[in-house]
Parts: C-alpha cells; structure tokens; sequence
C-alpha cells in the first residue's frame, strides 16, 4: 500500500516538474523585439495601445496623452510620482530622462517624443530597448501647439545611447 501511495507521488510530481519546465521554455522561446512581435488588432493593423506613467501634477503629460490621442494611440495614463526611478529601471539613461516614461510593443519611450518617430521605431522594430526625447523642450508635443523646429531623439539599449533623429 505504502509502495503504491509513493509511486502514485513520484508521478504527481514528475508531472508538475514538467509542467513547469514547459511553461518556462515556452516563455524563454517567445519572440523577442528583433522578431515578429507585435500587437495586431483584428483587421490585421499593430495595436496603438501606449500607457504613461507620469507624475499626476504635470500638465504637459496631459497634453503629450491628448496628441498622442489625436494621431490615433489609445492612451493608458498611470499616476506615479516615481516615474523617473522607475525609467532608470526600464533603461533610459538617467541623462537622458523625458519628463514621463511610456510603454508600447515591447518599447519604451521616455519624454515628449514626436508620434512619427514612435511609428518610425515601431515599423523599423530596431534592436534598442526604447527611445528618449530627454527634458522638457519648449518645441516637444505636449508643450508646443505643434513642433518647431528640430528636436534630438536618442536610442538606447545594450549597445548604449545614439542619435535616433534629429528632426
């Protein structure tokens, strides 16, 4: 009796150590953000879905989620006053900290990017952990009716921080 209560153990086991390593290889062998990943709505279109986390007293956040709006993104906006430890963590260079962190496809987007520099990365789909319009420019979407003149994008990731667009 003893003998079949163990034998029926090991196999309960055996099976749950399975089950898990399965779930782990199945997560480890999910595509990354050099291959076809991407967010696809019903007709077949990337998903548009971007959330900010920004500090809740920042106007221009506002008006940054607005344009975003506007150019067709639907907008998640997340209170965090942290939001700045929490871009560090995600990889924006602390020098190059935008005044709020985004999220969308598998990218972040820190500060007040232009929508068709986040088009341009989500169609070229680069192998950078995200993008970074740093500070507050006068010029940025959010704090401008409309762009003026150029503003400076960088990329960065594991093979560190570059000119993504000077436009």
């Amino acid at each position: 009796m003893m003998e079949k209560q163990m034998r029926k153990l090991v196999i309960v086991t055996g099976v749950a150590i399975l089950a898990v390593a399965g779930s782990a290889a199945f997560t480890m062998f999910a595509p990354g953000k050099g291959e076809a990943q991407t967010n696809v709505t019903v007709a077949g279109e990337r998903s548009k879905a971007i959330t900010i986390y920004r500090d809740p007293n920042c106007g221009c956040c506002d008006a940054y989620g607005e344009y975003l709006e506007t150019n067709g993104y639907q907008v998640t906006r997340v209170d965090d006053r942290d939001f700045d430890k929490r871009s560090v963590a995600a990889g924006v260079p602390e020098q190059g900290l935008g005044c709020h962190l985004a999220e969308i496809d598998g990218y972040v987007v820190s500060g007040l990017v232009p929508a068709e520099i986040i088009e341009r990365m989500l169609d070229e789909r680069p192998d950078i952990t995200g993008i970074t319009l740093p500070g507050m420019p006068p010029n940025a979407p959010g704090m401008a009716q409309q762009k003026i003149g150029t503003l400076k994008t960088y990329a960065f990731g594991e093979d560190g921080v570059a000119v993504y667009a000077n436009e």
